[in-house]
């Protein structure tokens, strides 16, 4: 059986999580850089070297930000490492991190539903861009795309585990800011 490396008080379910993130983001990355390197995943109405350059920083920044998950699950989550400037050595906040990566999660679902709108509009679907061409483009675009939609639910899941396992918390109501039991007297 392949380990996960996550630290030792991490719930199996959110180390599994955590690491499935990465790779989720994947394909529609490699879609991108198949694009750029002109493959026929697509076709582009006008490919220049912006838009190569856009696809490739997006490529890479999205891969990026899907390997901070790990981060929730790692020791590198909790104490920041020492190379980083004015912060190394210095224990993470867990609410700011936890905040962070439900601000993520959130941003996530603000497109999904953005883009998820988009196409059931019908918005710019004559307009200059790229185009598939075909249904074996659609699936390829389709199977690329999809599982992006899982990055939010799966962020969201492992920052809270994070959060309940950095306070001690093991109930919702600190998340939310309901008072505790002894405070309703």
């Amino acid at each position: 059986m392949m380990k996960i490396k996550a630290l030792p008080d991490v719930p199996r379910w959110a180390a599994l999580a955590a690491h499935a993130v990465p790779l989720i983001v994947l394909p529609s990355g490699i879609w991108r850089i198949a694009l750029t390197l002109g493959l026929p995943v697509a076709r582009v109405d006008d490919p220049g070297f912006a838009q190569n350059v856009y696809q490739i920083v997006l490529t890479v920044v999205g891969e990026l930000l899907a390997f901070l998950t790990l981060g929730l699950v790692r020791s590198w989550g909790e104490v920041f490492p020492r190379w980083i400037p004015f912060l190394g050595g210095r224990a993470v906040s867990p609410r700011g991190a936890t905040a962070a990566a439900l601000g993520g999660a959130t941003g996530l679902v603000a497109l999904i539903g953005w883009f998820t709108y988009v196409a059931l509009a019908g918005i710019g679907q004559n307009a200059a861009g790229t185009h598939t061409d075909g249904p074996v483009q659609d699936a390829l675009f389709y199977a690329c795309y999809l599982p992006l939609i899982a990055w939010a639910p799966l962020l969201a899941a492992v920052a809270v585990a994070y959060y309940r396992r950095r306070t001690g918390v093991r109930s919702g109501a600190a998340l939310v800011g309901a008072p505790d039991a002894s405070s309703c007297v």
